[in-house]
């Protein structure tokens, strides 16, 4: 019901914009490119312990191909934001897609770890496009709690990849290697490439950016001296290290530590997958009742309550382990859209820019979580639970510091109602 509505609630300005896409092919189109990170993780999870014997490298070194690619994926994001503004959001897509597609081709055939790690790289460079571009597409197209409602409908289609990829890669070990996972991305990045293709261009000629091009990228330190969009920076970005530390290290833990299989390991996965695809969905049902800022505050509780539950019950099963996540996937899942919304409010200009920076730090301050579990083999679940317990207690300080700052431009509480079901 509730995705009916949304859609029904933007096809208008949607309508406007994209004659071809239209309404719900625009929102297709979002949710796809906006899928590239946690396709590219997730649909290879299951095969990380495969692939330490089948590349003869170490745990280490096949963890890389997932750190590489967010670091990679989150430098890239400065590249093509900027660029999106002064060239329009369709080229630099296409350009984007096309990387990744050919990208994803050569991880596939990779014959060595340094070889994958190197088109990992390139693939990163590529799909950062479709991050930093596609929140500005929706800037472009909505305006204050529209702008909510529609990230709120994206935010929960892109978390449908989380669930359905594990599933799928687990599916694809079993009649195929690991670089049967990497061929399916390279059709996932050419289907986004052929969609792109019936987008139209969101900015008009005159709010093209007519400066240089070194110009353009240097409009991203005139959105870093925002001081309200600083504020909220760190408060907002570094809970996604609880999702990226979990993410990095569930299959050393589902498979190395309790012994499940490969197919085990995905349904299991999958049930956290699906608590992160309610989080959009159940912020706009909260929304109604609480005040936004009321649930962000919330959600620091939430993390650190995370911490405490992995650190004392899940040591002791899988199922504990997968129930232990719960609290800290709804906080940051929750909360993404009005974080997002409260910080692409404070400019009404350079949105290439600010997207880029937004999705910069999110992925950049996430990897903090996965590469301190990778530092602690075998002791993952603490590594979890002590950093969880240090992002929950320091940003909640840090918001609750922010949002009594007058430099923040702050949302009003009321929310536009959702019917209730018929």
């Amino acid at each position: 019901m509730y995705f009916f509505y949304l859609i029904q609630c933007e096809q208008k300005a949607v309508n406007v914009h994209q004659k071809y896409l239209g309404n719900i092919g625009i929102f297709a189109m979002l949710a796809l490119i906006s899928a590239f990170p946690p396709l590219s993780t997730d649909l290879y999870l299951p095969a990380l312990p495969e692939m330490v014997h089948a590349l003869n490298a170490s745990e280490a070194a096949v963890n890389l191909t997932l750190a590489v690619f967010f670091i990679v994926y989150a430098g890239s994001l400065l590249f093509w934001g900027p660029l999106s503004e002064k060239y329009g959001r369709r080229p630099m897509l296409l350009s984007g897609t096309f990387i990744y597609a050919l990208a994803s081709v050569g991880c596939s055939f990779a014959s060595n770890i340094d070889t994958l790690i190197f088109m990992r790289i390139v693939q990163a460079f590529g799909g950062g496009a479709s991050t930093a571009i596609g929140t500005a597409i929706v800037k472009d197209i909505y305006t204050g709690r529209e702008r909510e409602r529609a990230m709120a409908l994206v935010m929960s289609l892109v978390t449908i990849a989380p669930v359905v990829a594990p599933l799928l890669g687990a599916i694809l070990l079993k009649y195929f290697s690991w670089r049967a996972s990497f061929m399916l991305l390279a059709g996932v990045g050419t289907l986004a490439f052929f969609v792109t293709l019936f987008f139209i261009e969101t900015l008009k000629k005159e709010d093209l950016y007519q400066g240089s091009l070194l110009q353009s990228w240097g409009r991203l330190f005139v959105v870093l001296g925002n001081r309200g969009f600083r504020l909220l920076l760190l408060p907002f970005t570094l809970t996604q290290a609880v999702i990226l530390g979990f993410i990095g290290s569930a299959s050393y833990i589902y498979i190395g530590q309790f012994h499940l299989s490969k197919q085990a390991f995905s349904i299991i996965f999958s049930f956290n997958a699906l608590c992160a695809v309610a989080g959009p969905m159940l912020y706009v049902w909260a929304s109604k009742r609480i005040s936004w800022q009321s649930i962000v505050s919330a959600s620091y509780g939430m993390i650190i309550l995370c911490a405490l539950m992995l650190a004392t019950l899940a040591p002791l099963s899988p199922y504990l382990f997968a129930l232990s996540m719960i609290p800290g996937t709804l906080a940051v899942t929750v909360t993404r859209v009005p974080n997002t919304n409260l910080m692409l409010e404070q400019m009404d200009t350079d949105t290439g820019s600010l997207s880029a920076l937004i999705s910069f730090f999110t992925l950049a301050l996430g990897t903090v979580g996965m590469i301190i579990t990778s530092h602690f083999p075998g002791h993952q679940i603490q590594a979890m639970a002590g950093s969880n317990l240090i992002i929950g207690t320091v940003c909640g300080l840090l918001w609750l510091y922010a949002r009594r700052q007058p430099a923040v431009k702050m949302l009003p509480d009321h929310v536009c109602n959702v019917p209730p079901d018929k």
